[in-house]
């Protein structure tokens, strides 16, 4: 059954200082719904489920507006949409796979790889992100693509995961939404392939855990915490400048298990990666972090998401034995997360290259899309569209682990597609011409 995100105008959501944070004026057609509100986090209960939603969250996005108000500006992302201005964005499968959001803005951001600092700037150029380090959601309606490949490479994979679900909370309030595709990366993480984690990612691990059993249970609350409190973590840590010494191993070996924990399937970040699928489509655009294939395409999006999502929560099919790893959305050359059939740098001329765009406009014709977007294969030139525009690959290599590159992000709208470039001076545009026709 397809799930439906609240659209709500922010006058509904920004209360002023001396009113009541007991209503938000969810819409009327959500089941039920119950606000109530405690020492330290926001319950709502609707759909006969309960996510508990941190107040820390709201009270500082009521702060912004208040800081705002007070200096006589609109409040962050202020612009008003009423209900007849914008339909709800509706969402098919669980995990997501088809999600209909008209009318809004989208953004596509490439591999993060770990690099929190690099994160965050893409997230700012993007418009989505405050840029004050509060982690305010700015994009408004803005429906933001994340392309996998979070993890390895770096020291702050389990912050961006924080920020990201964050920022997925606060966007739902204003009428956007957040979502994210599993990378190559993701899926060798749940595999136990922990052959490109950073020693600091395994501290993270460590840190984390300890984190959660702090708050005595309450591991949703301690997860989008994290992001706030990662750096004092980080800080501390005290780990020999020599790393893998001999009379250290034990405490990598513990560092490991920890990793380990968290990641094998049915563990608790393993669990949150199955919230994603490997393929998303949004409006006429298909999101995923390699490539989607003909015999992809044949498979089922929907079942490759679900096989991916049984999986690496650690399910067990009707016989008692747990779910296998999906071979063709997760190993191969051909499968979803690893190919790059799309992205090579001979996409340009001659006849590999029209055999290619002729497979690309064959699977976009199938799934009725207008393009496709692609991570993965760090791009040396900068994020760039082929085959007539059809296909994007916007992985620049941007984390500190990778090429270290300045950040770049894809915005779509309607039928204009623009490259975001990062400078030492601000922002740039390189605008594309329109070349859909409707």
């Amino acid at each position: 059954m397809a799930s439906t995100l609240p659209l709500f105008s922010t006058s509904y959501i920004y209360r002023r200082r001396n009113s009541s944070i007991s209503s938000y004026g969810l819409r009327k057609t959500w089941k039920s719904v119950r606000i109530t509100k405690h020492k330290t986090k926001l319950t709502l209960s609707f759909y006969g489920r309960r996510d508990a939603i941190l107040f820390t969250v709201f009270a500082e996005i009521v702060g912004a507006h208040q800081q705002q108000e007070n200096l006589g500006q609109p409040a962050v992302n202020a612009k008003e949409f009423s209900k007849e201005s914008l339909e709800r964005i509706q969402i098919d499968g669980e995990p997501p796979t088809i999600v209909l959001a008209p009318g809004r803005r989208i953004v596509a951001v490439g591999d993060m790889h770990g690099d929190l600092a690099k994160a965050r700037h893409a997230l700012e150029i993007a418009g989505v992100l405050s840029s004050d380090g509060h982690d305010y959601w700015t994009g408004g309606t803005t429906v933001l693509v994340q392309l996998g490949d979070i993890l390895d490479r770096g020291e702050d994979e389990i912050a961006i995961m924080s920020l990201l679900r964050s920022l997925r909370l606060q966007a739902e309030i204003n009428g956007g939404a957040v979502f994210q595709v599993n990378g190559n990366h993701e899926t060798m993480n749940v595999e136990g392939d922990f052959r490109f984690a950073e020693l600091g990612a395994f501290d993270e691990a460590e840190d984390f855990i300890e984190y959660t059993n702090e708050h005595k249970g309450d591991w949703h609350t301690a997860f989008i915490e994290w992001i706030k409190v990662c750096q004092r973590w980080k800080a501390r840590r005290k780990r020999p400048a020599t790393g893998w010494i001999p009379w250290n191993m034990i405490e990598m070996q513990k560092r490991a298990m920890a990793r380990s924990s968290l990641f094998m399937p049915g563990g608790r970040l393993a669990c949150e990666l199955a919230r994603h699928g490997v393929v998303l489509k949004v409006n006429d655009w298909i999101f995923c972090h390699g490539g989607l294939l003909p015999h992809h395409v044949n498979y089922g999006m929907k079942q490759m998401n679900n096989e991916v999502a049984r999986w690496m929560r650690g399910d067990k099919n009707k016989n008692g034995v747990l779910e296998q790893l999906p071979f063709i959305a997760t190993r191969g050359y051909d499968s979803v997360v690893w190919s790059r059939l799309y992205s090579q740098e001979t996409l340009d001329n001659g006849i590999e290259s029209y055999e290619i765009c002729r497979i690309l406009e064959a699977v976009l014709g199938s799934v009725n899309a207008k393009g496709m977007v692609v991570g993965h294969t760090p791009q040396t030139a900068g994020a760039n569209g082929k085959c007539n525009c059809k296909i994007w690959r916007i992985d620049v290599g941007m984390s500190s682990g990778v090429l270290n590159a300045i950040p770049e992000v894809l915005e779509i709208i309607g039928d204009q597609v623009k490259v975001i470039r990062a400078d030492n001076q601000g922002t740039f545009r390189e605008d594309m011409i329109d070349y859909f026709s409707i």
